[in-house]
């Protein structure tokens, strides 16, 4: 492995092992976790589902999974997609997706701003 390589593992290790941020929803009245950043092949999930004009499905799909238990564990099952897709508040949906996703647009501003 390659010094650079070795950098990068550590750094990944280290911004997913890190502490989790907790969101409430008071709507499904339960704290949902989640971490600054997720494997790539999670995004490349998510962008593929987008590239293909499935954006409902694609935020959807980010929510299964990225969001966490305070234990770090998955909060719900890919199964839960269609679930969520049919039987949950939209406007909810789009609100802890949004939390979520802020996480890594927060943490790149404050790099940003440190530069």
């Amino acid at each position: 492995m390659t010094n650079v390589i070795k950098n990068i593992t550590e750094h990944y290790k280290s911004a997913i092992g890190g502490d989790l941020s907790k969101y409430h929803c008071k709507e499904w009245n339960c704290d949902i976790y989640y971490r600054k950043t997720y494997p790539f092949k999670d995004e490349a999930r998510v962008i593929e589902l987008q590239a293909q004009g499935k954006t409902a499905e694609a935020l959807v799909t980010g929510l299964v999974l990225k969001a966490r238990r305070a234990d770090g564990s998955k909060m719900f099952a890919e199964s839960d997609v269609v679930t969520l897709m049919n039987e949950a508040d939209p406007n909810v949906i789009v609100k802890v997706a949004a939390a979520i996703n802020s996480a890594k647009l927060e943490s790149n501003v404050e790099t940003l701003a440190k530069e």
